[in-house]
């Protein structure tokens, strides 16, 4: 059985893009509830593995003043106006009343994410990533997504996925999935602002209208 490894050893591997309960007080302008931090559950070669790739981040499940850290919560907090304060959330409320980002929290637990999404995965359906993910491979949840790309400009002052999106593990309450992320959009029409979208499945209400052309036009 491998042995989890401490906080201290995966600062080591990881530098700055381990942020645990130190970081988060220190660079993070809101405060959580962080009780007893539990081991983080990745073996040393893992981490080795993972150092250069990933950031290693605590996802508590509770502020400061035992509020549940939700999507919500942390849209609250950061705004949606980029030209009021950044870094700041994509100005969207269609996912307020649903209960991915009503009740999901990071669950009191260390998450191991890419920095960078992977080539060999664009433009691909999320179905068929999943069904070539290595047994100890999953999508994240949309909140740890959202928190760990906050926590890390703070701590880093580095964006996560600043042009891409990033499929979540969440469905909305139709069955569609959802993804997040980038900030920027690489063409300069829309604001700043972490995105929180859902990928529409197609149902037999959609359908077509068709126009007719006429032969005059």
């Amino acid at each position: 059985m491998l042995t989890p490894t401490s906080y201290s050893e995966a600062k080591q591997l990881f530098g700055k893009y381990c942020i645990g309960p130190d970081e988060l007080t220190s660079s993070v302008p809101f405060q959580f509830t962080i009780g007893t931090v539990p081991d983080i559950p990745y073996d040393e070669e893992t981490l080795k593995r993972c150092a250069k790739t990933h950031v290693l981040v605590f996802g508590p499940s509770a502020f400061a003043d035992g509020s549940p850290v939700t999507l919500n919560a942390l849209r609250t907090l950061l705004g949606v106006d980029p030209a009021v304060a950044e870094p700041c959330m994509y100005n969207q409320d269609w996912y307020l009343r649903e209960t991915f980002a009503v009740e999901t929290t990071p669950g009191d637990v260390w998450h191991l994410l890419q920095k960078n999404v992977r080539e060999d995965m664009r433009a691909k359906r999320p179905e068929e990533i999943e069904a070539s993910l290595s047994d100890n491979e999953r999508f994240p949840t949309a909140v740890t997504c959202t928190l760990a790309f906050f926590a890390c400009w703070y701590a880093t002052k580095e964006r996560l996925w600043n042009h891409d999106f990033v499929w979540c593990s969440d469905h909305d309450h139709n069955g569609d999935r959802i993804y997040v992320g980038r900030y920027e959009d690489p063409t300069g029409v829309n604001k700043n602002g972490f995105n929180v979208h859902r990928h529409l499945a197609l149902r037999s209400e959609y359908s077509a209208a068709t126009e007719v052309s006429s032969s005059m036009a």
